[in-house]
């Protein structure tokens, strides 16, 4: 049988519990993206003249970077890089134009997006 924790030993566990609870870093899970914003980033930055959630245009569908970066940690960095600065020969010949307009946190938000595959909500 189990004895239940009292007095000094259970003052002891809870103290260390709750100092546990406070310096441990939280949990990797992460909040959803705000479709609503991405959205409407991607519309304001003329994003969507060359590419489109799920069907490609000029440039890859949202889902398909969704699912070529799925699971690659780096990926939002070079997904960060990659918009902020341009480049080409990643996703065919068309190059991706430089976009420094954007700011640091609506790429982020546009990134978190896309790499969730581009929920509609």
């Amino acid at each position: 049988m189990i004895k239940p924790i009292t007095g000094r030993a259970w003052a002891t566990w809870s103290c260390g519990a709750l100092l546990a609870a406070c310096v441990l870093p939280a949990t990797t899970a992460q909040a959803a993206p705000d479709a609503a914003a991405a959205l409407s980033i991607v519309q304001k930055n003329n994003c969507l003249s060359c590419h489109a959630v799920d069907s490609q245009v000029v440039g890859p569908a949202y889902r398909e970077i969704a699912k070529k970066y799925h699971g690659d940690a780096t990926a939002p960095d070079k997904l960060f890089a990659k918009v902020r600065n341009g480049g080409a020969f990643v996703w065919g010949e068309v190059p991706m134009p430089p976009n420094p307009n954007i700011s640091d946190a609506d790429l982020r938000t546009v990134i978190a997006w896309i790499l969730a595959g581009a929920p509609d909500h």
